[in-house]
């Protein structure tokens, strides 16, 4: 695998590339788990190559600590790409990837207000910006992203159709633990006892029947509800366990 800094290094080789290749590209801001894994692989499957990106955005972390601690583990990631066998990663710097100083962004003025975009002001436009400019840089031919962010996966082939992209977005089911809790990088700062807890929480909402029933058995469980709210036959769930941020989806098309 080539790991690319620069962004002309990474359009030589671009550019470089057979016209007939297809390129497949997995955003990610790192600190890998089995849910980037698995997007990677889909690529592989689909793709004559394949490009990771591993940037943390600044822009899309609403608090600063949040962005502060963050993990960061790009050796180990880089080596379970290696692994994997994709053909390219990208690791771009900040003052690469906004010498603007953030000046021009990206901003959906209906869907990213409701759920994580109340909850979160500015997140989405911090999304929605950097990856429009990591389709400028890759121009990949599929993007991947997984379903346990949907709302965000919505706003980006909102994105794509908005502004004619020549961009397949390919999404992935939501990768989960045998107890059913998503896969996140959040995860990584729960104690076993909120732990635990995060994985009632998984339980009890895919086990609802209603939204009504999945909030009265959460509270009951002492469990810190930020919002449950059903769109596009979806029932979608944010709650705070000890202190960390945990989202979910499902479909609850019959």
């Amino acid at each position: 695998m080539i790991v690319y800094e620069t962004i002309e290094a990474w359009r030589q080789t671009r550019q470089a590339l057979p016209h007939d290749a297809t390129l497949g590209f997995v955003p990610t801001m790192g600190n890998l788990h089995q849910g980037h894994l698995e997007l990677v692989r889909q690529s592989l499957h689909e793709n004559t190559h394949t490009v990771v990106s591993l940037y943390v955005n600044r822009m899309q972390f609403n608090q600063a600590h949040d962005f502060d601690n963050y993990p960061k583990t790009l050796e180990q990631d880089i080596k379970q790409l290696e692994a994997l066998g994709a053909s390219y990663c990208f690791v771009p710097t900040e003052a690469m990837m906004y010498p603007d100083e953030y000046q021009y962004q990206i901003h959906e003025t209906q869907d990213s207000l409701k759920m994580e975009g109340k909850q979160r002001p500015g997140h989405f436009t911090g999304v929605l910006t950097i990856v429009m400019k990591l389709f400028q840089i890759i121009k990949p031919t599929r993007a991947y992203f997984g379903e346990k962010d949907f709302q965000q996966l919505s706003l980006i082939q909102g994105m794509i159709d908005a502004f004619f992209l020549d961009i397949e977005l390919r999404a992935c089911p939501t990768i989960r633990s045998e107890s059913g809790l998503a896969l996140s990088s959040r995860n990584n700062h729960l104690c076993q006892s909120a732990l635990k807890q995060a994985e009632q929480f998984a339980k009890l909402f895919h086990s609802a029947s209603s939204s009504e029933e999945a909030i009265s058995a959460l509270k009951a469980a002492g469990i810190e509800i930020e919002y449950i709210e059903e769109h596009q036959n979806r029932r979608f769930a944010a709650v705070k366990i000890d202190g960390i941020r945990l989202i979910d989806n499902y479909s609850i098309m019959q």
